[in-house]
Parts: C-alpha cells; sequence; structure tokens
C-alpha cells in the first residue's frame, strides 16, 4: 500500500487533537499539512494549540514544528495532500462551503463534521454497515465537477452506541427502537477542567443531538438510487440525549421491536459473527471483533471498555426481554475515537482500499 500524503483542517481543536495522536503512526498515512482559524496560522503547531493539548498521549514530536496554515487558502493546502481530513468549529453553511471548495479543488474531504450528512449525495458511512453507500460518489463528482475530488462523511458519535447493534439484526425486521443515550463531556470538545459545572451533575439537553439520534439511522439504512442516498422509512427511532459527568465514552440503554422476534441467542449470535467490510479488507484501524456481548449484569462500563481494540470496537450487554418493546440491552462507544476521527480514519482506510482516493 502506498502512503497517501494526509492533511487535517481543524487540527487544533479537540477532535484535530485526536486526529493528528492517530496518524502518528499509521501504516498508510502520513501527515503532510494542518491548517486551522487565521489565528493559528503562521504559527507552528505546538504554538498555535498551547496549553490546550488535552490528549493523554504526549504531542507528537514530528508535528511540533508544522506551520499551521490557513484552512480558507485551498489551494495552498490541497497541493500538499492526497486528501484531508475536517474537523472544523464554524457556523454549518461555512462548512458547506470550505469541503465543497476542497472537492472542487480535486482534494478530497473525509468528514467529521455534521454539515453534509443530510446531503444526499455525500455517503455518510460507518465502515462495517453501509460500504456499498460509497457507490453514490461518481454522481456527487458529476454535480461538483470534479475529476478526484468529493465529499464523505461520517455518522454522528452517539450513533455508535446503538446503531452497530441494531443495523445487523435487520434480517429479523427491526420495526422500532427506543434509545436514551448518556453522553461524554468530550463530545463537546471539553475537560472537566474547562466545564467545572459538569462535575456531580447531569445536563438533560445537547443542542440538535436527539434530531440526529433520530433521523441519521434512517440514511444509513438507506438505499443508493438515480445518484443520491434515499433514507429509510423504518426502523422507527425515537431518543433522548444526555450529557453525563464522563470524560470519553458514549452509552446507550436501547428498546427494540422486531417484526419476525427473535430468540435472545439468535440475536447473541449475530453480534458475535457479524464482520463488515472494515473486517473482510483487514484494515488497518478496523477491530478484530466489532461487536462485543458480555454477559454479566454489570459488563459493559464505561472506564474499562471504551478503550476496546484501540477505543473502535462496540460494547454490548444485559440483553433481556421488556414489557413494552421485544428487548432492551445497553451499549458503549468510544466517543472520539470510534465515534470521532478513528471512525473518520477507519472511512479513509475504506475509501483508499476502494479505490476512490486514486
Amino acid at each position: 500500500m502506498k502512503k497517501y500524503r494526509v492533511g487535517v483542517i481543524g487540527g487544533t481543536g479537540m477532535v484535530g487533537q485526536r486526529f493528528l495522536s492517530l496518524l502518528e503512526n499509521h501504516p498508510w498515512f502520513e501527515l503532510t499539512a494542518i491548517a486551522a482559524s487565521p489565528r493559528s496560522a503562521g504559527k507552528t503547531y505546538e504554538e498555535a494549540v498551547g496549553d490546550r493539548w488535552v490528549m493523554k498521549t504526549a504531542m507528537p514530536e514530528a508535528y511540533k514544528s508544522i506551520v499551521v496554515q490557513d484552512a480558507a487558502d485551498v489551494a495552498a493546502v490541497a497541493a500538499k495532500v492526497d486528501f484531508v481530513f475536517c474537523a472544523v468549529d464554524m457556523p454549518k453553511a461555512e462548512i458547506r462551503a470550505l469541503e465543497e471548495a476542497y472537492a472542487k479543488a480535486e482534494c478530497p474531504v473525509v468528514s467529521n463534521n455534521s454539515a453534509h450528512r443530510f446531503t444526499p449525495d455525500v455517503p455518510m458511512v460507518i465502515p462495517e454497515l453501509n460500504a456499498d453507500h460509497l457507490d453514490v460518489i461518481p454522481a456527487q463528482r458529476a454535480r461538483l465537477g470534479s475529476k478526484r475530488g468529493f465529499i464523505a462523511v461520517k455518522s454522528n458519535c452517539s450513533l455508535q452506541s446503538y446503531v452497530p447493534a441494531l443495523f445487523p439484526l435487520d434480517k429479523f425486521g427491526v420495526k422500532r427502537a427506543a434509545v436514551c443515550t448518556y453522553q461524554a463531556i468530550s463530545g463537546a470538545g471539553k475537560t472537566f477542567e474547562r466545564w467545572p459545572e459538569m462535575v456531580d451533575n447531569v445536563i438533560p439537553y445537547i443542542g440538535g443531538e436527539e434530531e440526529k439520534s433520530e433521523q441519521e439511522p434512517l440514511k444509513i439504512w438507506g438505499k443508493v438510487e438515480n445518484g443520491e442516498i434515499v433514507s429509510a422509512t423504518t426502523p422507527a427511532f425515537t431518543a433522548q440525549c444526555l450529557r453525563v459527568p464522563v470524560t470519553d465514552g458514549h452509552f446507550a440503554a436501547v428498546f427494540v421491536e422486531f417484526e419476525n422476534k427473535p430468540s435472545k441467542e439468535e440475536i447473541i449470535d449475530v453480534w458475535k459473527n457479524f464482520k463488515g467490510r472494515a473486517q473482510e479488507l483487514e484494515l488497518p484501524s478496523a477491530p478484530k471483533q466489532f461487536l462485543n456481548y458480555f454477559t454479566e449484569d454489570n459488563m459493559p462500563q464505561t472506564k474499562l471498555h471504551r478503550d476496546l481494540e484501540g477505543g473502535m470496537a462496540i460494547s454490548i450487554g444485559r440483553l433481556r426481554d421488556d414489557t413494552q418493546y421485544d428487548y432492551k440491552f445497553v451499549g458503549l462507544s468510544h466517543n472520539t475515537l470510534r465515534g470521532a476521527a478513528g471512525g473518520a480514519v477507519l472511512l479513509a482506510e475504506l475509501l483508499c482500499a476502494e479505490g476512490y482516493m486514486d
């Protein structure tokens, strides 16, 4: 596999820092550009981040002296890379325009942002579940007038705690699901030091999160038709999303009803044996065991299991009968690894392996 030159747009923020940590020793990708806002442009990466480095590992030495570029200087950034990751903190309309500018400059964009998640010809992909949605990219290129450039996005971080568990069960006809997510503070780009009011506290509101949690799964369940992804109409999702005093790891309590109710043993067997395109291709960031079921009543736990397989695996537990739905269970994912930067890196690996970056 050839080495791809990679840039990170929005490299100074929490998700940008996670991207840099993941790229430090990546076998396929070499970081050659970091871009951010004009206030960071012209400074070394170390100067631009200052005391805001929040990763548990140290800032990679090789990246400290890279001079940060202005993200708006599309031609200059694109000239240094084969593709970019995007994790900027800007209004959605500005993000959409910026990502399209890179794509039109023949620089593919793998985005962590929500701005293009519902653009009909932009694939929103969890590599194990709906890799076939990449088939829409030629139609997007035709719209943008690009030969090589395109935009692909990852889904919302909280989806990873329940959608991967439900999607493989669709052969039993997932009819409806109710989910309550308990989301870590890093999902808001915060630490306890910078958000002291979260200590010993729960906030029962995360702006826009419930709408994403109910609507985005339907795009993942959707199909590519006539050059766009048509969202499914079922399953029906309803969600409540709470911010909880946890550093990393999004938890979900899930209730599900089926058209054809399977046995508990059948469900656990599907989870145990499920492999997606990422596992078939043996992508570098893909977990060997994607879905992990724990039989103990008090498992999985955020602190114990969020880092399973480098934070890229999904943990599931407490599958049992329910009085209103068919079953209930809990799920756990690492929100800045599988849910954000790690999921985007895995998506980029899939795009490279399938030839979209060539």
